[in-house]
This record gives structure tokens, sequence and C-alpha cells, in this order.
């Protein structure tokens, strides 16, 4: 698309802003598509193990699918953005988002569903480090953070749409292996309302500018500068462009060997210390279980002596809980850095996370293997389980998805997003196929108790490696 598409060259800095705020809100639609399929998945395990014959291993493969995919396409996205451009590849995601969602929801044949699974997880796997990395690359550095950050607010947004719907398909079925419209469970339709945002977002992508970024990389300098213009108005963007082409004045173009340690430069087994720094925040932001809650949410509940109903409106309150969370962000992390609230979170969800633990070993199995907790254990855990979500959703959970989108140079950030992508969402699935052979297994309390250590660790890794981008432009950044 031509840059006019959603408005004219801005004058002001106030229409300059207003359009960076457009096409961001864009973008992080990509966010909204993740958050929402993790919503989904959540309410449909008793619709998926009654179609499929699944046992408990069974069950969290099917679930950790998606998450083959997420790896697959976070690895190839950077260096395909490279390629492509970063609007290009977005738009792909969001056309097998679409495809992967209405065979999900139709589909008889395990082996088809997680293909369909697979092939929608490619594609949020894509826009999940793409997303981020486009807003940071149209984002002033004075409201970089802000911006993405939004990428979590929808992330949380899809999550609780996805739960308010659940809720109310499976009242409105009876429950969620119940037929609904047209004879078709209601566990299906869960899978099927995918396609609304993933059709969305696929229009959306036709109305935004190509990152200016990319457009220096591959020499294409004046459509480059108009929009620039559209971003910063015509006073920088001169200036912005002369700086966004020093940046890329290395002898060839990215690569995803940029990764690697260059002669003389800092790192650690060959690989660049700044990327080291991406992979412990991509990593540990998994480890600390946060993805159980979102894929397992009504299972947990249910294993901790809820009923469905229950458990599904336990979710649409952890998800407004995390909307709330987000907007103090927003808030605070232009202002306060990005490594303090990095610190306060992995602190906070430490002290959350046993919290849950002593709740869950308070509990006792019934007859057939359930664990029931008191009424007052069932109020702690609850309540500790939502101020966990609120330390993750400060910190770590938009915070990451910052840091990734901005501390990379120029020069390497495709490569280091496709390493970056594919470790977190490697260790996103680990955790997703882990977590119901760790809970039948192990039980709640001990799986838990594996969560808060990995939190207590993170507290002390971003202390020593992390270094604070607040206010920094981009090309300003050294790896």
């Amino acid at each position: 698309m031509n840059n006019g598409s959603l408005g004219k060259t801005a004058s002001t800095s106030a229409e300059n802003t207003a359009f960076v705020v457009l096409i961001s809100c864009v973008a992080t639609i990509g966010g909204l598509l993740f958050g929402y399929d993790s919503g989904a998945v959540n309410g449909t395990q008793p619709g998926l193990q009654s179609a499929f014959a699944l046992d408990e291993a069974g069950l969290g493969f099917t679930v950790g699918s998606l998450l083959i995919g997420c790896v697959i396409g976070a690895f190839f996205a950077g260096t395909l953005a490279d390629r492509m451009g970063r609007r290009n590849v977005m738009r792909l995601a969001a056309v097998l988002f679409l495809i992967g969602a209405v065979i999900q929801g139709l589909a008889h044949n395990h082996s088809l569903f997680v293909f369909a699974r697979i092939l929608g997880g490619m594609a949020v796997g894509a826009a999940s480090v793409l997303s981020p990395a486009y807003i940071s690359e149209v984002a002033p550095a004075a409201i970089r953070g802000r911006m993405t950050t939004a990428q979590q607010i929808m992330i949380i947004t899809g999550l609780t749409l996805a739960f308010v719907v659940n809720y109310y398909l499976a009242a409105a079925a009876g429950s969620s292996t119940q037929p609904f419209w047209g004879g078709i469970e209601a566990w299906r339709w869960m899978y099927l309302m995918q396609a609304i945002p993933a059709a969305v977002f696929l229009i959306t992508l036709f109305f935004i500018p190509e990152s200016p970024r990319y457009l220096v990389s591959k020499g294409r300098h004046e459509e480059a500068s108009a929009v620039l213009v559209s971003l910063l108005g015509p006073a920088e963007a001169a200036t912005k462009l002369d700086e966004i082409k020093a940046s890329f004045l290395a002898d060839h173009r990215p690569r995803l060997s940029d990764v690697l340690t260059p002669a003389g430069g800092r790192g650690f087994l060959g690989i660049r210390a700044i990327v080291w720094a991406g992979l412990l925040l991509a990593v540990f932001q998994q480890l600390v279980g946060i993805n159980v809650i979102f894929y397992y949410g009504s299972t947990l509940w249910q294993l901790a002596g809820f009923t469905e109903a229950d458990s599904l409106l336990i979710n649409i309150g952890s998800g407004v809980v995390s909307i709330a969370a987000c907007f103090v962000t927003i808030a605070v992390i232009d202002r306060i850095g990005r490594k303090p609230l990095l610190l306060i979170g992995s602190a906070g969800m430490a002290v959350t996370l046993f919290a849950m633990v002593y709740a869950f070993s308070q509990g006792t199995l019934d007859p057939a293997g359930k664990l029931v907790l008191s009424q007052q254990m069932g109020v702690v855990a609850v309540i500790a389980a939502n101020l966990y979500v609120i330390f993750f959703n400060v910190s770590w959970g938009p915070v990451m998805w910052v840091m990734l989108g901005e501390m990379f140079p120029n020069q390497i950030r495709g490569s280091a997003l496709a390493v970056c992508g594919f470790a977190q969402w490697f260790a996103n699935y680990l955790i997703a196929q882990s977590f119901p052979l760790m809970a039948s297994g192990l039980g709640l309390a001990a799986s838990y108790t594996f969560y808060a250590v990995c939190a207590v660790i993170s507290y002390f890794l971003v202390r020593r490696f992390i270094h604070e981008t607040k206010g920094k432009e981009l090309e300003q950044m050294e790896g």
C-alpha cells in the first residue's frame, strides 16, 4: 500500500503520534490472535479428549502442538522479514491463522486437527515476534515502550475474549461437549470463532506502511523517507533517515549468522552477549509457568476442586485483572524503565507461586485421585494465582516483548528475533507438554514449586545480565 492509505503526511507532532498509535494497534492484532488461541484451547480439553480419545499425554501433545508451529514460525519469521518485509510476513501469518482456525473447528481426524493447529501456530509464532519488532521500528523512543506494551494488552484481551466466548458457548449449549449451532459441538465453535480476529488482522494489514528500517536495508530510501515523514514529521525525518542508513553500513545484508560473535566482540559459545540476554528473557518468561494458567486454567481449577462453570469464570476474572495490570505497565515503563519492572515481577511471582504451592500442599485426594481443597485454601489459591498474574503482566509479560523488539542493533534484529523467538516458543512448548504429566504424576504442589524456583532464579539473572534500554533510539543499541 502507499504510505498515505491511513492519512496524509502529518504536519504536527500530535498527528504523527496518532498515526503511530493507529498502525501500532493494527500490528498488535497479531498478539490478540496469540491470546485468543491460548484462551480458546483452555475450554476445549474435555471436547478434545472425547472426540479423539486422548489420554493425558495425548492431550498435552494436542494442546502443545500449536507451539510446535510457533517454534517454526518464530524462527523463520525474523529472517523472512529481512527478505520480504515485516508487513508481508504478518499478512502471511494472518492467512495461515485463518485457515488453521477453520480446520481446527471442523476436523474429525486427529492428525488433520494437529496439522491445522501447527499451521495456526506458525502464524502465532511469526506474529508474536514481528508485531513488537514492527512497533519498535515505527515508534519514537519516547513512547516505544508504551506502544509495544500494547502487544501484551492485546494478548490478554484475546485471552479474556476467548474466556468470555467459551463461557457463553458452554453455558448456551449446556456444556462444552454438547451440540450447538448447526449441530456442531460448542468446543468446536470455540476454535471457529478464531477466524473472526484473523480476518480482521489480514484486512487491516493492507492499511499500514512498511517498516522504514526494512526499507532502508533494501536501499528503498525514498519510500523510507516518506514513511518517516508520516511517523515523525518532515523536520525529523531526514535526520532519522541518515541515522538508519549509518546503522546499516555493515559489509553485508542482515543474515542469520549475524547472531554469532564478531571478531573482537563479546560473546559466549560463539554467540553475541546481547543475544544471550535476549535468550534469557525469552526462556524464563515461560519457565515461570504463566502459560499453565493460560492453557490449562480451566483444567487446573477443576483439579483444585472447582466446577467447569466456576473454572471458566475464574479465567475471565484473571483476564480482566491481567488487562488492568498491563495498563499499569503502560503508565510506568517509559518512566522507570524495563529492568526495574522485571525485578519487581520476578520477586512478586516467586512469592505468589510459593503461596499457591502452600495451598495445593494442604489439599487431599478423593477416591478418584482428584485434589480437594478446603474452602479456605481454595480462596488462598485463587487470590495467589490472580496476584501472580498481576505481577507477570506488569513485568515479564509485556517487558520481554518490548525488549526483544528494541534491544538488538538494526543489523542483527531479524536474526536475533529468529533465535530468541525459537527459544521462547520451544520453552513454551515444553511447559505446555509437561504440565498434564507433572500434575498427574507429581501433583500441583511439586509442579508449582518448579515454576516458583525459576522465578527466583530469574531475579538474579536479570540483575546480572540485563541492561536498561529506556529512552534509547534503536540506532543506539549495541551488540
